[in-house]
């Protein structure tokens, strides 16, 4: 599979993604948190009503657990997404004697802030690379179920490849220049045409790379 080249296809097909940058990496990695196997409104109602009952990170972390899954319940797995959030922010606060900040983060290497991510229970690859990637340009690439999906459909990864593989060997094999833009393209693309049922194959992506069922 020439990668760039699915690359230049798809910016022809779906246009250049502008490069959009988080201003508060905790804040983006709260919402990453929340938006795990649900869709986007329903992430955005959960992140406004989260953001918006708390003053603070400090508020958060110190909130009833019960409570705190109450006002995220527009998500799926809201107990689970609660403890994972203050269990998030208390090893932060821990890791920075006191401060609510992953600007720590931004002086290791990738690797290294990979696995400080994911030590935290909860959190896997796909959460730390978004926020590795969108808040600190750091050369990631996560793997959502859209990713997934057209990288098995395009012969990007094998079929019976898992989706914590599907991390290593994309973030392997995708050039480091083209992970933000390929992730955000394939994401569209997948919601746009390539999707899971009912695909709509009549385009030149999907022509030119795609084998799936609906070809």
């Amino acid at each position: 599979m020439d990668i760039r080249a699915l690359h230049r296809d798809l910016v022809d097909l779906h246009g250049q993604p502008n490069r959009t940058y988080s201003e508060d990496g905790v804040r983006q990695l709260l919402t990453t948190i929340l938006s795990q196997n649900v869709a986007d409104v329903q992430t955005a109602r959960a992140a406004e009503n989260l953001f918006g009952t708390y003053p603070d990170y400090r508020a958060i972390e110190q909130a009833d657990q019960a409570e705190l899954a109450d006002v995220i319940s527009d998500v799926g797995l809201m107990n689970q997404k609660s403890r994972r959030i203050q269990r998030s922010l208390r090893q932060i606060r821990t890791e920075t004697g006191g401060e609510y900040t992953l600007a720590f983060l931004d002086e290791m290497d990738t690797k290294q802030a990979q696995d400080w991510l994911t030590e935290i229970k909860g959190i896997g690859p796909k959460t730390a690379n978004v926020v590795l990637n969108f808040h600190f340009e750091k050369p990631t690439f996560a793997v959502d179920t859209h990713i997934e999906r057209l990288s098995k459909r395009f012969g990007l990864i094998d079929q019976s490849t898992t989706a914590d593989q599907a991390h290593d060997v994309l973030n392997e094999t995708i050039p480091d220049d083209l992970k933000y833009s390929l992730h955000v393209l394939l994401i569209t693309h997948g919601r746009e045409f390539c999707s899971a049922q009912g695909a709509d194959c009549s385009n030149p992506v999907c022509e030119r790379y795609c084998d799936c069922e609906f070809c």
